[in-house]
């Protein structure tokens, strides 16, 4: 359900592309699928992985989420980039387009301010909640340039009250819950229609940076 699962989201990732012969796309993707990833996710420090593919080409992505660049020099990773199978020599050897990147997230959980929302959603409303979240709000807050990233959590325990979602939003300005693009997020019809519900009631807190992150 969050926008930004903890168990799969790294501080790192490590970006590829690789575009396969249309002679051999179906056994690429059986090794990159079945082979490549399952070794590196073995690896201490990756998180998750996730292919796309640009729509009407070969051009193939993955994505690996990594809790920090340092697990690529890992002796864990460095033993499966060293000892490639004959079957990888031989993709590695034959794609096109290569493309190896490795990058460290920057800004958003080390931004100044912390906006927190809980709600207490009825079961019967949460795939409604869900999809207002995702699909109306959120993408109309991220178009402010200070508002740097949006989290959603589901709440499984808790005290004093019984909330069943938080939500942590990440500001470099405080100055964003007054901008126009806040503004039209919360005059949205489709926001104006669930606060009409009793169970629309959020409770908000604005949160400042104390301190550094150890």
């Amino acid at each position: 359900m969050p926008s930004y699962n903890a168990r799969m989201q790294g501080r790192a990732i490590l970006f590829s592309e690789m575009t396969p012969d249309a002679s051999w796309e179906d056994e690429f993707n059986e090794w990159y699928d079945d082979e490549h990833i399952p070794l590196r996710m073995a690896v201490s420090g990756f998180r998750s992985a996730q292919r796309y593919c640009i729509q009407g080409t070969r051009n193939y992505l993955v994505v690996y989420e990594m809790d920090s660049p340092a697990v690529l020099k890992s002796p864990a990773y460095l033993l499966v980039k060293n000892s490639p199978s004959a079957r990888t020599k031989r993709m590695l050897g034959s794609v096109s387009g290569f493309t190896r990147y490795i990058a460290e997230q920057t800004g958003a959980l080390d931004a100044p301010a912390l906006y927190s929302v809980f709600f207490a959603v009825p079961p019967q409303r949460q795939h409604e909640f869900n999809n207002w979240y995702e699909k109306d709000h959120v993408p109309q807050l991220l178009e402010c340039k200070d508002w740097l990233m949006v989290r959603r959590f589901r709440v499984v325990d808790g005290e004093p009250k019984s909330w069943t979602h938080l939500v942590l939003h990440y500001l470099r300005d405080v100055r964003a819950l007054e901008s126009s693009e806040c503004y039209r997020a919360r005059q949205s019809p489709w926001r104006a229609r669930l606060a009409e519900e009793s169970w629309f009631t959020p409770e908000y807190s604005v949160h400042h940076k104390h301190g550094s992150r150890q």
